[in-house]
């Protein structure tokens, strides 16, 4: 039996500061302008250097609050490698700015980065008309769409430039680190090719989004793979997480540590399950991926929370219509609706 999840670290680190959570592993704890206000970012430390492992949004605050962190622990023993998780900007923003501080490279799966560019240079269907038009198509309506378009492109504010090389992570590569192996676990759904890192001598999983004690990690479909189910490797990801050790010490990208892997891969299961089924039960009639999206979430979305919204809807209706639960068609004016299979 599954132990339930509980929370061993009993504080966490100020902003700028670290914690030791584990021997030679430092949390940091970095702000963000968003509703999810947080990022944690982990130092690992070796006997002539460290390892970052995710690095934070581009925001001259956080450059400050690196700064600190950086005079506290790296004067004698400089950063050797900076590993990052995925490609979301919170995670990649500042490696190039690290990595050219250090003259070090960027540890990174290549779908990963290769989705970076993607994004930075506004590549078709990439780009935010590509995003807007996608949306569109599944309902979203006029003001919301215009609400999505005004925000622009984004993902290059937020992030400080992209590597312009790198070291490319595999699935089950190892990377020793302080006198550790620490193994790649590669996840799918979240994003294209996410690299979670963990050491079996120490007990710990590095799980950056695909793995979260108290939300559900986003999963949307992106307009350039607009018939993808992302969902599915998502949830096949996640149970392949519940074979770790039920102790493991889970260092999440938000939220605390915890431990209780294999309750809370049930627990994200389940959850997917029930709203699988509300989806299933409001397609009576035929229904757009927007029209749905108060039956996943009941309260008000801003700008930044509906392009969440709608890609994940979608998500959750193409693995419907993998699993041939509803069945798709669009209208003359080529907007699609999904009703359920009976």
């Amino acid at each position: 039996m599954s132990e339930p999840l509980s929370y061993p670290i009993g504080q966490q680190p100020g902003t700028g500061e670290t914690l030791e959570v584990a021997p030679g592993v430092r949390w940091l704890r970095m702000p963000l302008p968003f509703e999810l206000n947080h990022i944690n970012l982990w130092l690992l430390e070796e006997d002539d250097g460290w390892t970052i492992v995710d690095t934070g949004l581009n925001l001259d605050d956080l450059k400050r609050h690196w700064e600190a962190v950086l005079d506290a622990h790296c004067r004698e023993k400089p950063v050797k490698r900076i590993i990052v998780t995925h490609c979301h900007p919170d995670h990649l923003g500042l490696a190039r700015w690290l990595g050219d501080k250090f003259k070090v490279d960027t540890w990174i799966t290549q779908g990963e980065i290769l989705n970076a560019y993607a994004w930075f240079h506004q590549l078709p269907n990439y780009d935010v008309d590509g995003m807007v038009d996608f949306f569109r198509r599944h309902g979203l309506d006029p003001a919301r769409a215009e609400m999505l378009h005004g925000r622009g492109p984004t993902y290059r504010d937020r992030v400080d430039g992209l590597p312009t090389q790198y070291r490319r992570l595999l699935e089950a590569d190892f990377v020793r680190i302080g006198g550790h192996d620490w193994r790649v676990i590669v996840g799918y759904g979240h994003s294209p090719e996410h690299a979670a890192l963990y050491c079996a001598e120490l007990k710990v999983l590095i799980s950056g989004d695909m793995l979260l004690p108290r939300i559900s990690t986003n999963v949307s479909v992106m307009s350039a793979t607009p018939d993808g189910n992302p969902l599915k490797l998502f949830l096949d990801s996640v149970e392949r997480l519940s074979e770790l050790p039920d102790d493991t010490l889970v260092l999440p990208s938000h939220g605390r540590p915890f431990r209780g892997i294999h309750a809370r891969t049930a627990q994200l299961a389940e959850h997917h399950r029930e709203r699988l089924a509300a989806l299933v039960a409001a397609c009576d009639t035929p229904q757009t991926a927007c029209e749905l999206i108060p039956t996943l979430f009941q309260r008000e979305l801003d700008a930044h929370q509906t392009m969440f919204a709608m890609g994940e809807s979608i998500a959750h209706l193409n693995y419907l219509e993998h699993a041939q639960k509803v069945r798709k068609s669009h209208d003359d004016n080529g907007i699609l609706r999904f009703v359920a299979n009976r």
